[in-house]
């Protein structure tokens, strides 16, 4: 099955007939996450080598684009997820690798402090102190999509021992010491679990490392942002940020696709 078929069953199967809800009611959608990961989508831009379907950001980006016509809350998930994904492809564990092919690993970022502009991402204040073969991670990070409902961040802070740059690291969700508030932020779609992460410290293994100490500048400058600015393109300002009446829309409007799609969809066609 291509990966188009599959997005097509799985946005009128599952995400159409939840969107309303997911909007309203701002829950996180789960089964279609769910979803995206059992027909291969969460795992489209991993290597075949480790079972994903070994696609780019072309086609990453198309799927955000039919997904955010139907739900901007799913779209903005698989956003971050797929930027996500395109660090830790190239310097992520084999393990999460295969774990994301497989559909089993939901991924998101965590590199906004006081404000996501550009220049801020390149400069957080989030403190890193080694120990022996840990790392104690100190921040509060926001506007993270999926916060407490991915399996793991892709997280910045300044440099172990070198005096410029930034670090990236593989932070699991489920490590103690990270607290997602009650209260989402008001940044994402409705239902994007678009919240702040605080970490007071959270410790990782050193060799959670994503790169070399100071390189993480260059990874954000020319993996993330990149992917970011594509994928934020691709589903529209308003079907990721401005989806305020999504819960008026109907999941019943057919998109010329032939997939369901809101009637009152804000995302571009």
């Amino acid at each position: 099955m291509s990966y188009r078929t599959a997005l097509a069953e799985v946005l009128t199967r599952v995400v159409a007939p939840c969107a309303e809800l997911t909007g309203t009611e701002g829950r996180f959608p789960r089964g279609a996450v769910t979803a995206l990961g059992a027909t291969g989508l969460l795992g489209l831009t991993v290597s075949t080598e480790f079972g994903g379907a070994g696609l780019g950001l072309p086609e990453a980006a198309e799927v955000v684009a039919r997904t955010a016509r139907v739900c901007p809350a799913t779209a903005a998930v698989l956003q971050a997820h797929y930027t996500a994904v395109a660090v830790i492809e190239s310097y992520g564990s084999p393990w999460v690798r295969g774990e994301i092919a497989a559909g089993r690993h939901l991924a998101s970022l965590a590199l906004a402090e006081d404000g996501a502009s550009e220049q801020e991402l390149l400069a957080p204040r989030c403190t890193a102190v080694r120990s022996g073969g840990v790392v104690a991670l100190r921040a509060r990070k926001r506007q993270v999509v999926a916060a407490g409902e991915a399996d793991s961040y892709v997280w910045s802070s300044r440099p172990l021992g070198v005096p410029d740059g930034l670090d990236l690291w593989a932070v699991p969700a489920h490590a103690p010491d990270l607290f997602v508030p009650a209260r989402p932020d008001a940044a994402g779609p409705p239902g994007s679990a678009t919240s702040t992460v605080c970490a007071d410290p959270v410790l990782v293994p050193a060799d959670a490392m994503l790169g070399g100490d100071g390189g993480g500048c260059d990874i954000v400058r020319f993996t993330v942002l990149p992917w970011l600015r594509e994928l934020r393109a691709a589903a529209g300002v308003e079907g990721l940020h401005l989806a305020t009446d999504v819960g008026r829309r109907s999941a019943d409007a057919l998109a010329a696709d032939g997939v369901r799609r809101p009637a009152d969809s804000l995302a571009p066609s």
